[in-house]
């Protein structure tokens, strides 16, 4: 009805292109509470290499662990879920997530300690493509917009873990850990409600996929392996780069800044914060401009800075993580938008082969980077990665999609 009281009828396509900010918003804060649980992982680092007395190598095979974890099974579970729609599975995955966090709060060796950083990795492998997926499903055609909502309370809740860690964990011992089981359940609860509309919606992501225009882009088959190919290792590059920042960031203050811990924590909070702050903008600037420019922007754009920061002063330091955080964390969103479009009858799988791919290059870039330090250094392992971003260049050879031509399902 109208205001006028007159019945208005309200078509099937109409429904499903209306974005449901509601959901994207509940999507984006499981997001936050999910991603500041596993921002805990990186953020005890200093904690538990003191109390475990581990090397930075071990310190890497944590990373390792949970990133494998994580991104083993994520092309798995979206390519099932494309078959067959499991609209719970987010709160199944939480619930992983919960048991790792509680174990990790009470690990007492080494061993405990990847056991309990794996099945919080599991629950991130579930998490992370059914949620991407319904975030394109609320989209409304507004994929860049939505994947932005998703990601930026992901980003937020990473940059809360060092923050929190620093409060909360560096004070009161790994123990304080457990505490954080509260997010979980919280977490688990929006969960139930998302799983709700996502059961009574599964209409929005069948159909064939056109842009605005009624049309459907007709690249070749070897052409679309060749453009995610490119993608996944622009991906590697930045989550190489991200592994430096992430894991190893606050050991790189204290070895040639001599900060304390609590003070590194803070700065790698700032870090973290700006790549919130730089994921918000990829999305509707990649719906406006055109994915692929927003790509060049962020990979390639991002390596004046990266390759003065081995050689600044600690204020400057500061400035010039602020400018990477923003800049290279605004290539995500374009980077997964544009695959979709490429295949897009096959939503979850790609989600879950990106966000897995971007888990392990995360993961394995720890470990390579950790055993880099052992060997050569801390300094030495951000005067290497400096060049990572030159990789960007590869840009170049993708096709032209998206943008203006703004995708919608018939």
């Amino acid at each position: 009805m109208n205001k006028e009281g007159v019945a208005v009828t309200v078509s099937a396509s109409e429904i499903t292109q209306t974005t449901v900010y509601s959901i994207l918003l509940m999507i984006s804060f499981s997001h936050l509470l999910n991603d500041t649980i596993q921002s805990l992982i990186p953020s005890i680092y200093p904690v538990v290499k003191n109390s475990f007395h581990l090397n930075f190598s071990q310190v890497g095979l944590i990373t390792l662990t949970f990133q494998m974890a994580a991104s083993l099974l994520q092309p798995m579970v979206g390519s099932y879920t494309d078959r067959k729609p499991k609209p719970f599975s987010l709160v199944t995955g939480m619930g992983f997530t919960l048991v790792g966090l509680l174990l990790l709060s009470r690990a007492g060796n080494f061993a405990m300690l990847l056991v309990s950083v794996g099945l919080i990795g599991i629950g991130s492998s579930v998490f992370h493509p059914e949620a991407s997926k319904v975030a394109y499903m609320a989209s409304g055609g507004k994929r860049g917009l939505a994947q932005s909502i998703f990601q930026v309370g992901g980003n937020a809740g990473s940059s809360l873990g060092p923050l929190l860690a620093a409060l909360i964990i560096v004070p009161y011992g790994q123990s304080s850990i457990g505490w954080f089981s509260i997010l979980a359940l919280i977490a688990m609860t929006v969960l139930v409600m998302v799983g709700r509309w996502y059961k009574a919606n599964t209409n929005r992501i069948k159909g064939k996929v056109r842009n605005i225009h009624g049309e459907e882009h007709h690249f070749s088959q070897r052409k679309i392996t060749f453009s995610i190919i490119i993608l996944l290792v622009l991906i590697f590059s930045k989550y190489f780069y991200l592994a430096s920042m992430t894991s190893y960031f606050t050991f790189y203050l204290i070895a040639k800044f001599h900060v304390s811990v609590q003070t590194s924590q803070v700065y790698l909070f700032i870090f973290l914060f700006s790549v919130a702050a730089g994921t918000l903008l990829g999305g509707p600037l990649g719906d406006r401009f055109g994915r692929k420019y927003v790509i060049w922007f962020s990979i390639l754009g991002v390596a004046p800075f990266t390759l003065i920061l081995p050689h600044a002063g600690l204020f400057w330091t500061a400035g010039l993580a602020v400018i990477i955080g923003v800049v290279l964390a605004s290539a995500f969103s374009a980077i997964l938008v544009y695959a979709q479009e490429l295949l897009p009858g096959k939503i979850g799988m790609i989600s879950g082969l990106f966000f897995g791919f971007a888990f392990g290059m995360g993961g394995l870039g720890s470990a390579v980077l950790g055993a880099l330090a052992d060997e050569k250094g801390i300094v030495y392992v951000y005067q290497v990665c400096a060049f990572l971003p030159l990789i960007g260049l590869l840009t170049g050879f993708l096709p032209d999609i998206g943008g203006r031509k703004r995708m919608r399902k018939l």
